[in-house]
């Protein structure tokens, strides 16, 4: 979600990549703060993270956490908002169930997959039994996500009256909409032929029309 705030901001940045089993090395010796804690106490690296040095190079801005990063994104480059006035609190709770139930459903599917993919991409033989066998009753996991997809294009549809019926706030894109944009990413590059062939098909063809509106600021630099 980052780079589409980044990128519907249009502010100058440089994508780092870093391998997975580097992730918390690296954070850790540039000084970021743990993306999240466990139950123990035990930090949580993840990525994104960005570095700002714009406003004190001898000291940038450090921070992880999608959520938290857009935040100060907003807070520090204002122009172009992805949070509009009024909205932030609303937008909080959407991408809240968007993280925690919208996309509950798709972990037992999308987790498995990206994982071979990851080991792939390495030349490591899998580790993990395929998506198929984790889930016997495929067409039943994917009905549970349809599911969730039906939901929430039935609270979207509200917005047919005086929006377009796509977009989370009535006619620009927002937060909303990247957060909910970011999942139909992750499904067309895990799962493009099982997965993004259906989704992109359900509800009159939504989920493709808001994919496609989001286009723009997808590309990382």
């Amino acid at each position: 979600m980052t780079e589409f705030v980044l990128n519907y901001k249009r502010l100058r940045y440089r994508t780092a990549w870093i391998e997975f089993s580097d992730v918390e090395a690296t954070m850790r010796s540039i000084g970021a703060p743990p993306s999240s804690m466990r139950s123990d106490g035990r930090p949580i690296y993840t990525l994104p993270v960005i570095v700002d040095p714009t406003h004190n190079p001898a000291k940038p801005e450090i921070l992880s956490n999608t959520n938290y990063i857009a935040e100060y994104l907003e807070a520090a480059y204002p122009a172009r908002p992805v949070f509009p006035e009024g909205s932030r609190a609303m937008q909080s709770l959407f991408v809240h169930y968007i993280q925690d139930v919208f996309a509950k459903p798709l972990l037992p599917i999308m987790v498995p997959l990206s994982h071979q993919q990851l080991q792939s991409r390495h030349g490591q033989p899998s580790t993990h039994p395929s998506a198929y066998s984790l889930i016997p009753q495929r067409e039943q996991a994917w009905q549970a996500v349809k599911e969730q997809f039906d939901f929430l294009a039935m609270i979207l549809d509200k917005n047919s009256g005086d929006g377009d019926g796509i977009v989370a706030m009535g006619r620009d894109v927002s937060y909303a909409d990247f957060a909910l944009c970011s999942v139909l990413i992750w499904i067309e590059r895990v799962a493009a032929h099982d997965g993004w062939a259906r989704v992109r098909t359900w509800n009159n063809g939504r989920w493709y029309r808001l994919y496609e509106r989001c286009r723009e600021y997808m590309d990382e630099l």
